[in-house]
């Protein structure tokens, strides 16, 4: 609903939209940021000290945290994009701009990983949830389903 307002120019909506774009932009810059310097570096000890299997499960939660925070800074950079009048909002709404899918987290991996690691996956699957939901209104606010659609729907969750 608040993409379709923004889509149609009210201002005030579209102040909120472009803030909330911002601060989420800022928060996904930071924990790269923040996830690049341990993985790269100051988890370097961390991961040392990890029996073979674990460093392997620690690797590839680097990869998934680094993956699930690239596709929201595309994202991202995309609904600012809109926002400043570089691409039209339909275009956002194209499969190749939308947010790519992320790798789940084995959690019995994670678990086993140091707590800045652990804390790491953890705030990236966070941020890509958020970020997902934003996404996932946009889409229903440009094709709205058919009232037919949404009983179905509703008769399908319900059962």
């Amino acid at each position: 609903m608040w993409h379709r307002r923004m889509m149609q120019g009210r201002p005030d909506d579209s102040r909120i939209h472009r803030r909330l774009i911002d601060s989420l932009y800022v928060e996904a810059m930071l924990l790269a940021d923040e996830a690049r310097a341990y993985f790269d570096e100051g988890g370097r000890s961390d991961r040392e000290a990890l029996d073979p299997l674990a460093r392997v499960a620690f690797s590839c939660e680097s990869l998934k945290v680094t993956t699930r925070l690239m596709h929201v800074i595309a994202w991202l950079l995309t609904q600012r994009a809109v926002a400043a009048g570089e691409l039209p909002p339909r275009d956002a709404l194209h499969p190749s701009r939308r947010l790519g899918a992320a790798p789940v987290s084995d959690g019995d991996a994670v678990s086993g990983m140091p707590a800045a690691a652990g804390q790491l996956v953890t705030a990236s699957a966070d941020l890509y949830r958020r970020v997902a939901r934003l996404d996932a209104a946009q889409s229903e606010a440009a094709s709205p389903a058919s009232p037919a659609r949404r009983m179905l729907d509703r008769l399908n969750a319900a059962f």
